[in-house]
């Protein structure tokens, strides 16, 4: 099983000096991060630290995504928040799982054990809205489908809607998975809360995109 390590980054220099010293690069074979036109050092620091840097050509998360994954080498991504939200510790467990045949796997914030120190109000809120509809319109048992914090086939990844530029990377594979009927569970692990630069998200037009991409793969809509 051929592994990559993805983050995607815009100017978290402060995120990423906090959190490489604790990934081992014994656990990955390739370390890949896609850069949105930083300027904080974040593209020198993470070369130096043997990551492959892309350089982001288009627009918005789920762009990023598709150009880092047509660069990706591994069978399997780990999608990681560089920006202090990702736990490294659980990374090894989501790659136990992945040997054991797991299509992906989630490191949830909201199962039993976990918790999100960096969730507010409205974007607490809108996590769980949107699981609830994709667990109830795709017969999933999703508890977080919105972490980027993740283990994947990259297969699965096949088809990301560049016209919704907001939706990411994490309601698609959420929905393909419960589509397909692939084997996906959740492990529980904490989120803290972020350092270094402001949260890039904009919680009304993310959330406006993955209503979009929920419609459109349930009814064929929008």
């Amino acid at each position: 099983m051929r592994t990559t390590l993805l983050m995607p980054t815009v100017n978290e220099l402060e995120g990423l000096k906090l959190m490489m010293p604790r990934i081992k690069k014994q656990w990955f074979d390739e370390m890949l991060v896609i850069d949105g036109r930083s300027t904080d050092g974040t593209v020198e620091y993470a070369r130096a630290q043997g990551c492959r840097v892309v350089a982001q050509q288009s627009r918005g998360i789920t762009n990023a995504y598709r150009e880092a994954l047509e660069h990706a080498t591994g069978d399997v991504v780990v999608a990681f928040s560089p920006d202090g939200n990702s736990l490294p510790e659980r990374i090894p467990d989501l790659l136990a799982k992945m040997e054991e045949g797991y299509d992906m796997v989630i490191v949830s914030r909201y199962a039993q054990g976990a918790k999100s120190e960096d969730d507010d109000a409205v974007t607490g809120l809108g996590n769980w809205i949107f699981t609830q509809m994709i667990n109830v319109l795709f017969g999933a048992h999703y508890t977080d489908s919105l972490v980027m914090f993740r283990a994947f086939r990259k297969d699965l990844a096949q088809g990301l809607p560049t016209d919704l530029p907001r939706a990411g990377l994490e309601p698609y594979l959420a929905i393909q998975c419960a589509k397909r009927g692939l084997k996906v569970c959740d492990i529980p692990g904490d989120e803290p809360k972020r350092v270094g630069s402001a949260r890039k998200m904009h919680p009304i037009l993310n959330g406006i995109d993955i209503l979009r991409l929920i419609s459109r793969e349930r009814f064929g809509l929008l």
